[in-house]
């Protein structure tokens, strides 16, 4: 199995790019969402570390965005409880597929956490700061305190950038990155 990991600043992307492929798709940020809407444990595991902000379940967004947003410490504390059940998703999910010839992951904190194995094609995705901006303020939950909190726990972009194999430039045309995603599975297959 090849597993093709994409990764990439906030912003970037990446989920598009990663669906282009056409192969399954493991989605840590969609996953996270789940564990705060269904997952009780970890539920109590985040009221016991910040009772000051959790008050019942499920996890609401708003709930976290304030634990961060209040104090530069709490980020760190959630994913401390949240990433191991991630991991153990994306176990699952590899399982799951192992009879695929391709899946792909779309983990933004791939190789901060250390989930990446060095046989992965690491795929950045490259994208001009202004454009992401751009994006990411029509999205409406956007909060740029809550984005620079996030941007502090990854590694630097040119970090990622020469891990990774190979680097596709997104314009944020369909068009353009089709073509990229094309080139890059005709020289990993």
């Amino acid at each position: 199995m090849i597993r093709i990991a994409v990764v990439g600043d906030i912003g970037s992307g990446k989920s598009y790019v990663a669906k282009q492929f056409g192969f399954p798709v493991f989605n840590a940020d969609l996953e996270v969402t789940k564990i705060y809407r269904s997952n009780r444990l970890c539920f109590k595991k985040i009221k016991k570390t910040l009772p000051k902000y959790f008050s019942s379940f499920p996890i609401k967004k708003d709930e976290i965005t304030k634990a961060i947003l209040e104090k530069n410490n709490n980020l760190k504390k959630i994913t401390r409880i949240i990433h191991p059940e991630v991991r153990r998703k994306m176990n699952i999910f590899l399982r799951k597929n192992k009879k695929r010839d391709i899946v792909v992951l779309d983990i933004p904190l791939l190789l901060e956490n250390r989930l990446n194995k060095k046989k992965d094609v690491l795929i950045f995705i490259d994208a001009k700061k202004n454009e992401i901006l751009k994006r990411l303020k029509k999205k409406k939950h956007f909060n740029l305190k809550l984005f620079k909190s996030f941007k502090k726990i990854q590694l630097p972009v040119e970090y990622k950038k020469k891990k990774s194999q190979f680097i596709l430039k997104n314009n944020f045309t369909n068009k353009f990155l089709k073509k990229g995603v094309k080139r890059i599975l005709k020289e990993i297959l």
